[in-house]
């Protein structure tokens, strides 16, 4: 059972008898339909429905919630949650932990994840230190899924929630009512108008550092994000890449020539139409 420690995390804690309706305004995350004992993903919006702040929520077991988010976002995110507090009934707190340990494929100490739990994969999640395994060998969990992070695969505040995944992940209700946001996001989930998504990066060859553009008959269609060795994550135009597909032409990262597939779990395929079809 792998046991790794990731560096640079944070964790809030949102409480008071405000809580669950507090969050449940705010975040994509169905906080009502949250059980005990699993770890969702989440985001707080921007009216125009950008991700501003991206987190996994879980519920604390004497009551409220726990946000774990980048270290780096943290103050930022305890600054932005405290400005939509108005008068209710919540406390929110930043705690001092600053690791979290991901063991996986076993049972053990913590929460369930449950953006693995979708692609068939059990990990689990404790703030704390004593991991012993190189954070590589969760990169290639992640890649493996098909599971993007911030940083790593994509800027806040440059992401719709569809181009992460969180659509299918656990991550965004479309049920729930009103939250910042919300508008905008259910306007693309109707009209099926999400291009951006996840794949799964292939090569022959050692891929480049994270960041190379990925191309396809000359024209930049994504960015490469974590990589470990030949294979990696990128967020792509599912369009474009359709097209390079059935016009015979090769998708590169760099000068490295890849396959790209959309994670099995998803359910989700290269559309059909041209990116180059005419509205109708």
């Amino acid at each position: 059972m792998p046991a790794v420690t990731l560096s640079g995390r944070a964790f809030v804690a949102i409480t008071g008898t405000d809580a669950e309706d507090f969050l449940q305004g705010l975040i994509t995350t169905d906080i009502a339909a949250l059980p005990e004992g699993e770890a969702r993903a989440g985001a707080l919006l921007s009216p125009q429905g950008k991700i501003l702040f991206d987190f996994l929520v879980s519920r604390l077991p004497g009551g409220g919630f726990v946000l774990e988010t980048a270290e780096a976002e943290r103050d930022p995110l305890v600054k932005r949650l405290t400005m939509y507090k108005l008068r209710a009934q919540v406390a929110i707190a930043a705690t001092d932990a600053t690791e979290t340990t991901v063991t996986w494929d076993a049972d053990g100490e913590g929460i369930a994840d449950g953006r693995f739990a979708r692609a068939g994969r059990k990990l689990l999640r404790r703030p704390g230190g004593g991991g012993d395994a190189p954070a590589s060998l969760y990169d290639a969990l992640r890649i493996d899924c098909g599971i993007v992070e911030s940083g790593a695969d994509y800027a806040l505040s440059d992401a719709f929630p569809h181009d992460v995944l969180l659509d299918l992940s656990g991550g965004l209700s479309f049920r729930k009512g009103c939250y910042v946001g919300q508008e905008v996001v259910s306007r693309m989930q109707h009209r099926s108008t999400a291009r951006r998504r996840p794949v799964i990066i292939e090569a022959q060859a050692a891929l480049p550092a994270p960041g190379t553009d990925i191309t396809a008959e000359g024209k930049t269609i994504g960015t490469l994000g974590t990589v470990a060795g030949k294979r990696g994550l990128a967020i792509v135009r599912i369009d474009r890449v359709a097209d390079a597909l059935r016009a015979g032409m090769p998708i590169r990262a760099g000068d490295v020539e890849v396959s790209a597939r959309l994670p099995d779990w998803t359910g989700l395929s290269f559309p059909e139409e041209s990116a180059e079809a005419p509205a109708q």
